[in-house]
């Protein structure tokens, strides 16, 4: 089992602040560091000192950091267009020396579109405009030096692309698509992913449903369902007792007991039950959302008791 450290920046992070954590997670031995792509705050909470650009951020990452893999989870469809997308990520990859991972979905939160000018269609139209971008990015990426791409899509058009720069791992970065859609994400994965991610299942049970999914969809496209990687997102609070357990959720604002029963909660005993019941269903990694991005000795404390033992 990889555990890899989740965070946040939209509710309130600087570069330094994530380059910290990224820092950590690798003196700590975990597999990796990912962010969220977002633009603005959600919920409670004033964002301050404002968003970081995700791709930006993993670039500068990329040249200090020297192990732990990078990624997001997930860039939003609707943020770039395909094309220069390819060459953003071709770009990191090769920066980092080949760690980059690229989570990419439809978008869903309309509000951080309206705040800052991105175009939202509805939800059809978004599965529509990932099923180009995701065929447009690794096409590109695919395409033999000296050969040249094209692409004829509803909402996008490619005539005769060098489809350079080429990324350092081949034939590509690893792809991951994730969500809880039962048609069209499934669908998505097991054409295009190397990775298929759920995001806050809510109960083990509902994580092995989809995983079941994901497998029937790997199956019907020709592909050997343990071709593709299952994994799961779920926010971390782990202590020592209950009163840091306590400590951790008020940071976070959080109910201790809701925690416990939707991610990763308790004690570090209680944390590792709770990653291998996600293992026995299939889930070879699990990404641990870290909220209190100040909170470094939590990331201590799960790389000392947690770590050795998943």
């Amino acid at each position: 089992m990889h555990l890899r450290v989740f965070t946040e920046p939209q509710q309130g992070a600087s570069y330094d602040d994530l380059l910290r954590v990224a820092r950590k997670t690798e003196d700590c031995g975990f597999d990796a560091f990912f962010r969220s792509d977002h633009y603005l705050v959600m919920g409670d909470g004033d964002g301050l000192p404002g968003p970081t650009d995700a791709w930006v951020t993993l670039a500068g990452l990329a040249r200090e950091t020297s192990r732990v893999r990078l990624g997001t989870l997930v860039s939003s469809a609707t943020f770039r267009l395909p094309g220069p997308l390819a060459i953003t990520v071709a770009q990191v990859d090769a920066m980092s020396g080949g760690r980059v991972e690229l989570g990419l979905g439809t978008g869903w939160y309309d509000a951080e579109h309206t705040a800052y000018g991105i175009g939202f269609p509805v939800l059809g139209e978004r599965f529509d405009r990932l099923e180009e971008q995701l065929s447009i990015v690794t096409g590109l990426w695919r395409t033999p030096a000296g050969e040249r791409f094209s692409f004829e899509g509803r909402h996008w058009s490619l005539h005769d692309s060098p489809a350079l720069p080429k990324p350092v791992q081949q034939p590509h970065p690893p792809v991951i698509i994730g969500g809880h859609g039962r048609t069209r994400t499934p669908g998505l994965a097991a054409r295009f992913a190397d990775e298929y991610n759920i995001p806050f299942p809510g109960s083990v049970d509902g994580a092995g449903r989809q995983f079941g999914r994901i497998r029937d969809a790997c199956v019907a496209h020709g592909r050997e369902p343990d071709d593709i990687v299952l994994s799961a997102a779920l926010v971390l609070c782990c202590g020592r007792d209950d009163r840091e357990i306590s400590r951790r959720a008020a940071a976070i604002g959080r109910d201790v007991a809701e925690l416990r029963e939707h991610g990763l909660a308790g004690t570090p005993a209680e944390v590792v039950e709770r990653i291998g019941q996600f293992a026995a269903i299939g889930a070879s990694r699990v990404y641990l959302q870290l909220l209190d991005l100040a909170d470094l000795d939590h990331l201590d404390l799960v790389a000392a008791e947690v770590l050795p033992s998943v």
